[in-house]
């Protein structure tokens, strides 16, 4: 039975589609106003995931994923600035020049990476009306109040508020720091309409004069339109839980006096070299970072797949190095098992598969999964386990079928797995700084007539001559 973790209700429960065979997801897009950075991706990994794991359980899926391209403001407290309108200034190009351009390089990276595409793409400024529509039936309801700026979200009006993060608003109220804009009533109100100046870049015609919508009013319309007033999964990450996510919530309730989705799911946040990334660190890469360096984006999606989605993942060049170094190895053994005239006996097949199954139900398990992939590779090469390999590949989405074709490098050897082991200890060694450890695992593996190199992108392992 599949089970997956529900941010909402704070545990795993069995997962069956509302209606039929069907499932009807919404993920948070990006805001394209600059290139999506490797922890943004992480999240479209973590999405891709969710779809894999729905079809492999045999459902069908309606997904939509909004690409905002207005609205989200520099501070997601309605603080600052339009992300688009910066960017369009700062680039010298318009709004819509800068969205199609960074639109299309999101795109792009998503197939380096195998993330397959939902089957609705929503644009924002595409729905302005459905939008503007939205805010007027909340006002009409008696959920907003107007502003010298815009049309805010009553909280106080929505007893419900902080169910996705628990968040207390006395609590908000009391440690709140002062408001830029003293007019609102709460400081966690949000905007669902905001008044444009007469020299915005990007405005419409709205029962408010002219204006754009709030970040958070967006998914909520499309959503809407698109799924319907409940639905079974909405995915982004944890950073959308406090205030995007809660103000979604907030909205879709308002206006329905129902739950609006079934299913919360959110993939945990990536680290860099064990901190925050950002720009000002010079630590936000993006894959066309990675492939300069010499990496294949596959080799940061296999990085990705080591750890569960609600767990910090740290990104470190040496991590990605052993990636890809582990990857390397993984589709050179697919490619000796493709190459055998042999079998394997079906009750092995179907305890793998068994296991396999198990670990991908239990919430998406894909590290304990890609176990049991490396323990099936360890049995006597056989053309069975390169199919079963990619059976399994409908999950990983690591391309395992071109293990076939692969033609290793005539530097290349089938190390034996003992040297590995040993290899591995030593570059953990290293990693904590027991330098004697390292030393006496470089003599074994020499005595054991193997020779090791570090190199800019890991160690190397070759015969000795």
């Amino acid at each position: 039975m599949l089970r997956f973790y529900n941010t909402l209700t704070r545990k795993k429960e069995d997962f069956t589609p509302i209606d039929g065979d069907t499932v009807r997801m919404y993920s948070c897009g990006p805001t394209v106003y600059n290139y999506a950075h490797i922890g943004n991706l992480r999240t479209y990994i973590f999405m891709d995931l969710i779809r894999r794991t729905l079809r492999y359980e045999g459902y069908k899926i309606k997904g939509v994923m909004n690409i905002t391209d207005v609205g989200h403001l520099m501070a997601d407290s309605d603080d600052g600035e339009d992300k688009m309108a910066v960017a369009a200034r700062e680039q010298k190009l318009t709004p819509w020049e800068i969205a199609e351009k960074y639109t299309k390089v999101f795109f792009e990276d998503l197939k380096k990476l195998n993330i397959g595409v939902p089957e609705i793409i929503a644009k924002a400024t595409d729905h302005i009306p459905e939008m503007i529509s939205y805010v007027k039936a909340l006002e009409d309801a008696g959920f907003s109040y107007e502003t010298s700026d815009g049309i805010y979200f009553d909280i106080a009006r929505f007893p419900r508020y902080g169910c996705l993060s628990g968040a207390n608003l006395d609590d908000q109220l009391a440690g709140a720091r002062v408001e830029v804009n003293d007019e609102k009533r709460h400081p966690a109100d949000f905007a669902l309409w905001k008044k444009a100046d007469p020299r915005h870049i990007m405005q419409w015609d709205s029962p408010w004069g002219k204006g754009y919508p709030g970040w958070h009013i967006e998914c909520s319309a499309m959503s809407k339109k698109y799924l319907g007033d409940f639905f079974d999964i909405h995915s982004g990450g944890v950073d959308h839980i406090p205030i995007h996510h809660e103000n979604e919530i907030a909205q879709n309730e308002a206006l329905t006096g129902k739950q609006s989705v079934r299913f919360w799911m959110h993939g945990e946040f990536m680290l860099v070299d064990g901190g925050k990334m950002s720009k000002s660190l010079g630590n936000t890469y993006t894959v066309s970072d990675l492939e300069k360096r010499g990496y294949e984006p596959l080799d940061f999606r296999f990085f990705c797949l080591n750890t569960h989605y609600r767990k910090k993942l740290n990104f470190t060049f040496e991590g990605l190095n052993a990636a890809k170094t582990s990857r390397a190895r993984l589709m050179h053994l697919l490619h000796d098992h493709a190459a055998a005239d042999v079998g394997t006996a079906s009750e092995k097949l179907d305890k793998y598969r068994a296991e396999f199954r198990a670990a991908v139900e239990d919430d998406m398990n894909v590290p304990l999964a890609l176990g049991v992939l490396f323990t099936a590779i360890k049995e006597p090469k056989s053309r069975d386990i390169f199919g079963l390999a990619k059976e399994f590949d409908a999950i990983f989405g690591l391309d395992l079928d071109k293990a076939e074709n692969i033609v290793p490098s005539p530097s290349e050897e089938d190390i034996p797995e003992e040297i590995t082991a040993l290899a591995e200890k030593r570059k953990a060694a290293k990693l904590a700084r027991d330098y004697a450890a390292a030393d006496a695992l470089r003599a074994e593996i020499t005595a054991k007539g193997y020779i090791v190199t570090d190199t800019p992108s890991g160690y190397k392992l070759a015969k000795a001559k």
